[in-house]
């Protein structure tokens, strides 16, 4: 459970950095009830109460809307109630209940709890949606293959001045390797899926130049001295990927028909240029290249079982502001092939 959390927070921080997101107001409130003086209760409320977390020593209450998830740790065990609020009152009546020995009465008014009890397993049968909710197994551990190029102003069609940029696409690659996965189920057939990936991108120029940061700051193009001789030139990254994607599993004949959209965000973790001589002679430059360390995309996925098609789109700034080639900036996208893990 540590494990999945920090995942998701992993997630999170990286996708939320990555799009530059200005998220809404967050108030944290730091306070000692009356009725118990040794009780110590930490509020953090994001929006106008959209979203809330109560916590003290003996309970913790996250809540979205009116409803909410209760965490109590009490004599029998740890307790967790899913439950509905009126008002946000039982941090208090649990200090009460801690201080004085003695139960109180709630004041709120909520719908019948549905107890998941961790220290004593339940006689009676949980909703078959809840116990489903557990069978969930998302589509993205595994290994993809597939081609990739970049764009420019929503176009593959590049500006004259950048024309060195031009790529060919058959022989543009990227293959990713994901590792982890982490399945956080709604349903047998729906949930959120996450985890971490390491994506290699492929670039080969359609030219024998390559590139570098010239003496103003920006990339420019570079040409080999040799440069009859170059048999190919390449632009390689290595990025650090983490999605956060929901998917919708159709049964259909003896399979299911996968079909998962969201949001993705990479740290870079390496760049290098590559040049590639008819003697069988390789050079390697490695580099920052002007690359932002962070980028953020959108990504989506759709097949049969364990064989998926795939396809993302980095929308935000791939270059450092103005430091781009010429001073442009790219967008890469890529599409391909999957074939996934998931148990």
């Amino acid at each position: 459970m540590k494990t999945k959390l920090l995942l998701m927070i992993i997630t999170a921080a990286t996708i939320c950095q990555s799009f530059a997101l200005q998220t809404r107001e967050v108030t944290v409130i730091s306070k000692k009830h009356a009725v118990a003086d040794s009780i110590n209760t930490l509020t953090v409320i994001i929006g106008d109460e959209i979203f809330r977390i109560d916590g003290n020593d003996s309970l913790v209450i996250i809540k979205v809307g009116d409803r909410g998830l209760n965490i109590r740790d009490s004599e029998e065990g740890k307790k967790v109630n899913i439950e509905k609020y009126d008002e946000l009152e039982e941090l208090e009546n649990a200090a009460a209940e801690k201080n004085t020995g003695r139960n109180t009465v709630p004041k709120v008014q909520r719908e019948p709890e549905r107890n998941y009890d961790y220290s004593v397993r339940q006689d009676r049968e949980e909703p078959d949606r809840y116990r489903g909710g557990r069978h969930f197994r998302g589509h993205w551990s595994g290994l993809e293959a597939g081609l990739n190029n970049w764009l420019y102003a929503e176009s593959m069609t590049l500006p004259e001045e950048i024309d060195y940029m031009t790529l060919r696409t058959g022989n543009s690659n990227c293959f990713n390797l994901n590792f982890s996965q982490v399945n956080i189920g709604f349903s047998r057939y729906a949930g959120l899926v996450t985890g971490i990936g390491v994506s290699w991108n492929i670039y080969r120029f359609d030219g024998p130049n390559t590139i570098f940061v010239g003496p103003d700051g920006y990339l420019t193009e570079a040409i080999p001295e040799n440069i009859a001789n170059v048999k190919k030139s390449r632009f390689n990254t290595l990025y650090l990927n983490a999605p956060l994607l929901l998917e919708f599993q159709i049964p259909a004949g003896y399979g299911r028909l996968n079909v998962a959209g969201g949001v993705i965000g990479g740290i870079k973790l390496n760049a290098w240029t590559k040049l590639v001589f008819q003697d069988g002679e390789k050079t390697r430059t490695g580099g920052e290249y002007n690359l932002n360390l962070l980028r953020g995309g959108i990504h989506a996925r759709v097949g049969y079982e364990n064989f998926m098609i795939f396809g993302t789109y980095y929308c935000t700034p791939w270059f450092q502001d103005g430091l781009g080639p010429e001073r442009f900036n790219l967008e890469p996208f890529e599409i391909g092939l999957a074939f996934t893990f998931n148990d």
